[in-house]
């Protein structure tokens, strides 16, 4: 009898596996794909989103209003009173961006008024001397945006303008001034008026950026240069995006340094003298320890001043530089043949002294030691008590940890 060799399980299972493993995948994409056809919401609150839609219905209503009303005596004179006879459909595009994107580059007066008005006038151009409607749709919108950037005008609706004029027919100059030119510059007025009592200052004034100007992690010339290599027009100021990079640099910092204390990088129990310590004494330890600072406290250990080598430094005339060490050397040994009111800590030390409690953020040391030149910070608990001391090296080296070390 022939043997029949029975069906392999495993083979079968590890085929359905991977069938099944293979429509899990494709699904993946596709309900990827199809997540990536959903724009991200707008990241503006409702009131803006109303403030847009209240500018938008009050420009066009004003620019149809405005323009029948110049226009009255063009449309008694074709016999009917049509609403498209002073108003053309670009003007719909152009309000959604001076009301809902009025600091866009794309939106601003001169944007409205050449973009719409100059493609106006390549369309009816084309339409006369190009008598293929295709040809010369395709025609008027290039050469519309070429013109647009030439003239730094770039405006999307100019598009439409300049395709309308084509589909349209429209052969007369005159059509131009009136109703495209007329149309956009009572939307632009609304618009002046509208964006700035609501607080969006139109137009959006470009400041003018110096090429060596600092303030973080990189400067305005890294950014201008990271546009160019960009190279593509980007929908926003570029005041307004160097100013978002900037709070989201700050925002970064914020989060990586939020929830570090001075506690969390101070040194514990530094060293310190007292009122009364010779200056032989302070000089010593400062060698000693290879320490830069001695804050000065008092039997309750609360912090009554601080001396430093600057201190030391001040006592000797540095000007004149022959015997300066010598000089240094006779001033910490002063104490031993003279009074005790002399030669001690107290006569050199600083007397007014920055000092920051240990539960404040590390954040809020950074302009204590940029700004004001400090280079040690003495910390204190709740009772005003010395608990540590914060040097530039601390900062930098806990700001260092938190951002580069972290990244």
């Amino acid at each position: 009898m022939e043997r029949r060799t029975p069906p392999n399980n495993s083979e079968a299972i590890g085929s359905l596996s991977s069938t099944t493993s293979c429509w899990r995948h494709i699904r993946a994409q596709v309900l990827s794909f199809l997540r990536a056809l959903w724009p991200a919401a707008q990241p503006i609150n409702a009131k803006e989103k109303w403030r847009a839609c209240c500018g938008a219905v009050l420009g066009i209503v004003m620019a149809a209003v405005g323009s029948q009303w110049m226009m009255a005596d063009a449309a008694i004179a074709h016999g009917h009173t049509m609403l498209a006879l002073w108003l053309v459909a670009p003007m719909g595009a152009s309000a959604v961006l001076v009301f809902a994107a009025p600091a866009s580059p794309l939106a601003q007066p001169w944007s409205v008024l050449g973009g719409n008005t100059l493609s106006a006038l390549i369309g009816i151009a084309r339409a006369r001397w190009v008598p293929d409607a295709t040809l010369a749709a395709g025609l008027a919108v290039g050469l519309a945006i070429a013109l647009m950037f030439a003239l730094r005008c770039l405006h999307p609706p100019g598009g439409a303008s300049a395709l309308l004029a084509v589909l349209v027919g429209v052969t007369d100059f005159g059509y131009v001034l009136s109703p495209v030119l007329l149309n956009s510059t009572l939307l632009a007025i609304v618009g002046v008026v509208y964006n700035n009592i609501t607080r969006r200052p139109w137009p959006h004034v470009h400041r003018p950026q110096s090429a060596g100007a600092t303030g973080g992690r990189f400067s305005a010339a890294d950014l201008d240069a990271a546009l160019v290599r960009y190279n593509q027009v980007v929908d926003i100021d570029r005041d307004d995006l160097e100013d978002i990079l900037r709070q989201a640099e700050a925002a970064a910092y914020q989060r990586l340094l939020g929830d570090l204390r001075c506690r969390d990088i101070m040194t514990p129990n530094p060293v310190t003298v007292h009122f009364e310590s010779s200056l032989r004494h302070a000089w010593t330890l400062m060698r000693e320890r290879r320490v830069k600072a001695l804050p000065v406290v008092d039997v309750q250990h609360h912090l009554v001043g601080i001396v430093t080598v600057a201190d030391f430094m001040k006592q000797v005339d540095l000007d004149v530089h022959e015997g300066w060490s010598w000089r240094l050397r006779k001033l910490v040994r002063a104490s031993r043949n003279t009074a005790a009111t002399t030669g001690i800590v107290g006569q050199i030390m600083t007397r007014r002294v920055s000092v920051v409690s240990d539960d404040r953020p590390i954040v809020d040391l950074v302009p204590v030691f940029s700004d004001d030149g400090h280079r040690h910070i003495p910390i204190v608990d709740a009772e005003h008590r010395l608990v540590g001391i914060v040097t530039q090296s601390d900062l930098i080296r806990s700001l260092y940890r938190a951002t580069i070390g972290r990244a």
